[in-house]
């Protein structure tokens, strides 16, 4: 495999000549091949992640799923799961040793459950010495975040859309950091999943019959990163924003340049990489006035998603973005139960 060295794109100039990082968004050996090769310097992984490489790639899985039902003869179809999971990030995270690490996803369905989150988390911060506990940014999840860095797990704050939200993950890593009394071996990000906020105000604003300029919710995103970023540097979190959930070059091309990871899809660095969009610092550069201006006057899960103060803790569950994001990630995981489940118990009428 070729170094980043050897290889020039937009992306490996993004890395080389800015202080912006980026991380492959799957668990793929492939793709996380192409990733590293381009610079990156770490990936992740979700249940719908996980499904779709199951998918992609089920002939280099099936016998071995196959493997883990026999080896594990009482274990349910769930253990069964995670333990798929598990080795998928195992695999991956073999090939970061050294550059960076993987990030993998506690249980969606835990997210009012604090305790069981930690738990969870320090199973799988045990599982590599580069791996990175993803926890969603929920009620329960921010208090899980204090307790794993405390423990002095490396923790990614994931279910995240607000500048309030990522401010209290960053509060959280540091009261974990102040309790452990050292940081050096730890690097803590909380991701701000840019392209489903713009989702879902643009359902927001739909179901308030507000009718938007074309493009001008495709800039909430970028907005509340950009919103958090100076309050990080700030207050001196050390936890370091992430951007995910790519729709447009601009969840690229409008942050390189920024002191942050970029979590992009093997579709997008294709994409990315095969365009003359010039590489440059961009980061700093203001969200135009008229779309900021719009979307607070008229768009008010933007205020919430914007203001530092928009939301207290105890409202990160019921907003839209984080419940419609839960629910697709907890129907993604129950999607790989049951091709788990067809594996166990396969239909007697085919």
């Amino acid at each position: 495999m070729a170094t980043h060295a050897d290889v020039k794109s937009p992306l490996h100039e993004t890395v080389v000549t800015t202080a912006t990082d980026y991380w492959n968004d799957s668990c793929s050996l492939d793709e996380l091949s192409y990733a590293i090769e381009h610079g990156a310097t770490g990936a992740t992984s979700n249940p719908t992640i996980v499904g779709e490489v199951l998918q992609k790639e089920m002939a280099l899985w099936r016998d071995r799923i196959g493997e883990l039902i026999a080896a594990n003869p009482h274990a349910t179809e769930d253990e069964v799961t995670w333990l798929l999971i598990e080795e998928m990030a195992v695999k991956a995270s073999e090939l970061l040793l050294g550059k960076g690490r993987l990030s993998i996803q506690t249980s969606p369905k835990l997210y009012r459950d604090a305790e069981r989150l930690v738990e969870q988390g320090l199973r799988f911060a045990s599982l590599a010495p580069n791996m990175q506990v993803k926890v969603p940014a929920t009620r329960a999840g921010i208090a899980a975040v204090e307790e794993l860095t405390a423990q002095g797990v490396t923790i990614n704050a994931t279910v995240c859309f607000t500048v309030p939200q990522a401010l209290a993950v960053g509060a959280a890593v540091e009261r974990g950091l102040e309790r452990r009394g050292r940081s050096d071996d730890m690097t803590p990000v909380c991701t701000i999943m840019v392209g489903r906020l713009d989702d879902w105000l643009e359902i927001a604003a739909a179901k308030e019959g507000t009718l938007l300029t074309p493009g001008v919710v495709n800039w909430a995103g970028i907005a509340c990163i950009k919103r958090a970023y100076p309050i990080y540097k700030e207050r001196g979190y050390r936890a370091r924003l992430l951007a995910a959930a790519y729709r447009s070059h601009r969840h690229w091309s409008e942050l390189i340049g920024g002191d942050i990871v970029l979590t992009i899809p093997y579709k997008w660095q294709r994409l990315f990489n095969a365009s003359d969009i010039e590489v440059k610092p961009r980061f700093d550069d203001p969200v135009p006035e008229q779309a900021l201006e719009e979307l607070r006057t008229r768009v008010p899960d933007f205020v919430r998603a914007y203001e530092p103060d928009g939301m207290t803790i105890d409202e990160f569950d019921d907003y839209g973005a984080t419940r419609r994001t839960l629910r697709g990630f907890i129907a993604s995981y129950q999607d790989l139960v049951a091709t788990i489940r067809g594996f166990m118990l396969p239909d007697p009428d085919r």
